[in-house]
């Protein structure tokens, strides 16, 4: 966990996701437009992934991806953010984090 908790709080905002994941896909181009550049995480490409996937999960990322944090906190999974992009409190929340900049 302490590994998650570390990348999670080197930038602005972080996606942890998996290669094959069409949900993934989809919130790091909602990212892409909104003008952020997330460090994207794809945990199948670590030799540690899955145990870095338990980890997500123990720290309630319930499915384990995509899980998005910003500012160095857990904010969601794919229906979250897009919940978030509808009320427009997603791009508030990457602007406060200095994820993106008007």
């Amino acid at each position: 966990m302490d590994t998650i908790r570390g990348l999670a709080s080197n930038n602005a905002a972080v996606i942890f996701t998996k290669s094959s994941c069409f949900m993934c896909h989809s919130v790091k181009a909602l990212f892409y437009e909104l003008g952020a550049s997330p460090a994207i995480h794809e945990l199948d490409q670590y030799a540690n992934g899955r145990e870095m996937e338990y980890a997500l999960r123990r720290l309630g990322c319930n499915p384990s991806v995509p899980a998005v944090f910003i500012g160095g906190k857990y904010v969601g999974s794919s229906k979250d953010i897009i919940s978030l992009h509808v009320d427009g409190s997603l791009k508030e929340k990457l602007i406060e984090a200095r994820a993106i900049w008007l």
